[in-house]
């Protein structure tokens, strides 16, 4: 098999093996380009593994460096991509403009091929705007004040996830979306092609290390759709649904390697896999490969203390979803942030389901309605093709629509950001509007941080009961809109605060206890009052990790555990007793 290794390429999902990273130390100077100082990239200039650490306010900030192609790219087409940067930004090479980007979440990439010398050194300059100010911008949990407060963290400005170069041939593919059709037993293929029309595109579909199907399609356009079998003799010898499915307990994946030929002449290679992997929602119940799945997610907001929104390696993406998994998770809400794509790959190669969000804007305006929009669909396609993702989730508590229960324009703009998902992708549910004022979503999700169990109990055994909650002092639904069968998912509750754990008087949580006996008590009542529920789901407990000022994590913001996690593992799976 000419699969490609993925190693840390910042891409897993699409592989390319004549590559160039230009993560590492950049010239750096704020507000113009003097380039007084140097930064370690990707890492934002607020983090302290950049090697600046300054959490001031940053409007502008400049980035160079130089790099030299080698001799395996000379005669081919550069690609330059950035994984993400924060918000605004332009690029240079060679003193000529080759990109303009806006949205601080989201990749995007650019030929350079006419800007760059094969055998000169090259320089790539960087200047990125970030008006901390616009809180119509989407940007999370990056606050707007100088300090962390409340749920609110640290600014990310400039560059936060890697910058590489890729060589191609003028014939190469550009994009491909890979659907699962598990019913059919079979997988769907669509492709975008830059260069000739009349090209031949081989894909190679590898199972346990052998070929289990090949199919080469003669190319009449530059891009197309095509659907390859697996019901094949060579995987006979597995039960499909038993043996081949993707899920949290068997995340098996299929590799698959697909070759552009022009003739007889190999113009690219690209390296590729997917899981068979179904979401569905069938008669109000949320179904995994067809069959009932109950979900227990844990709210991630993907933040270190050293390096803030970025990991601080490839190994931190791994030491988390094991965490995650060993204590009885079989998924996270990944909370206003994009993640990095090296993120989605683990936890599709390791078994975790994730919610995929966008960070938040705060005011409502036709500016910031636009602005979602791009990026959202930018974050759909760049990720699509990730099984790990089962749900999306693009408004989170009416953030950037505060006035949706009475504004037409903001309760349009709701079920637009619902129908834009489902126009790109009409494979996965989509939630409307996380955690109550809802529209026309395909889950009931609700916010809910009682502390105590026995209220939870009462409130979740029976619907009436449950519709009747306001969460928040918000409704459920907004006017004109009503349940309609959904599955319900309490996707925010819990938060408690272990008081030993307090950094300093401004920690806080949403329930404190002053002892671990009574911090696991305290989660085994609410875990428990869920799991109880017949109406119930699935939950996501606030939250994994503490995070500044807020400190409600089962683990310490460096990854300790608060508690034991086999504990916690118990809890969540019904198991745990008292006073064993």
């Amino acid at each position: 098999m000419t699969q490609i290794p993925r190693n840390e390429y910042p891409r897993p999902d699409f592989v390319r093996e004549d590559w160039l990273s230009l993560n590492g130390t950049w010239d750096f100077s704020f507000d113009d380009d003097t380039f007084d100082a140097t930064i370690n990239v990707p890492f934002a200039c607020e983090s302290k593994l950049s090697g600046i650490g300054k959490n001031g306010f940053h409007h502008t900030v400049w980035y160079r460096r130089e790099f030299s192609l080698p001799a395996s790219m000379e005669g081919k087409e550069i690609i330059l991509h950035f994984g993400a940067v924060d918000y605004e930004c332009r690029v240079w090479i060679n003193d000529i403009l080759v990109a303009e980007h806006e949205g601080g979440q989201v990749s995007f990439s650019s030929d350079i091929t006419h800007a760059v010398s094969y055998t000169e050194t090259n320089t790539v300059i960087l200047q990125v705007v970030d008006e901390y100010t616009d809180l119509e911008m989407p940007r999370g949990k990056q606050f707007w004040e100088a300090e962390p407060r409340s749920i609110f963290y640290s600014r990310t400005t400039g560059v936060w996830q890697s910058v590489w170069i890729e060589a191609v041939s003028p014939n190469y593919l550009r994009a491909m979306k890979i659907t699962p059709l598990l019913d059919d037993k079979a997988v769907k293929f669509e492709y975008i092609l830059e260069g000739g029309q009349a090209l031949c595109l081989e894909t190679q579909i590898w199972f346990n290390g052998s070929c289990v199907n090949k199919l080469t399609v003669e190319t009449q356009s530059h891009k197309g759709a095509y659907t390859v079998s697996l019901n094949q003799p060579a995987l006979k010898a597995w039960n499909f649904y038993e043996d081949l499915t993707w899920s949290p307990e068997s995340p098996r994946l299929f590799d698959v390697v697909f070759n552009v030929y022009d003739g007889d002449h190999l113009e690219d290679t690209v390296s590729s896999y997917f899981g068979m992997r179904k979401v569905s929602i069938e008669n109000g119940v949320f179904m995994l490969n067809n069959r009932p799945y109950y979900q227990k997610l844990l709210l991630d907001q993907g933040y270190w203390p050293d390096s803030l929104l970025t990991a601080p390696t490839d190994e931190a993406f791994v030491k988390d979803i094991k965490l995650i998994k060993a204590m009885g998770f079989n998924g996270v809400r990944k909370h206003q942030k994009v993640e990095d794509p090296r993120f989605l790959y683990h936890a599709d190669r390791l078994g975790l389901l994730v919610w995929g969000e966008i960070g938040s804007a705060y005011l409502y305006s036709r500016e910031y309605a636009n602005r979602m929009y791009r990026e959202w669909a930018d974050v759909i396609l760049r990720d699509f093709n990730h099984p790990c993702i089962v749900v999306w989730t693009p408004l989170n508590e009416s953030w950037g629509i505060q006035e949706v229960k009475t504004n037409e324009m903001q309760q349009a703009h709701c079920n637009a950001m619902y129908y834009i998902t489902k126009s790109l992708d009409n494979t996965r549910p989509v939630v409307d509007n996380d955690g109550w004022e809802h529209t026309c979503g395909d889950f009931l999700t609700i916010h809910d941080y009682e502390a105590s169990d026995t209220v939870l109990r009462e409130r979740y055994e029976s619907i009436d009961a449950i519709l009747s909650f306001s969460p928040g002092g918000r409704s459920l639904f907004v006017s004109g809109w009503e349940y309609n069968n959904q599955p319900v998912i309490v996707s925010e509750f819990g938060g408690i605060l272990y008081s030993k754990t307090k950094t300093d008087d401004k920690s806080w949580g949403y329930s404190e206890v002053n002892t671990e006996a009574d911090f696991t008590e305290q989660y085994h009542g609410i875990i428990d009052s869920l799991l109880h529920s017949n109406l119930v789901q699935g939950f996501c407990y606030t939250q994994f990790t503490d995070i500044e000022t807020e400190t409600n994590g089962l683990f310490t913001y460096d990854r300790t555990p608060k508690v034991p996690v086999d504990d916690i593992r118990k809890i969540n799976e019904g198991t745990w007793k008292k006073d064993r």
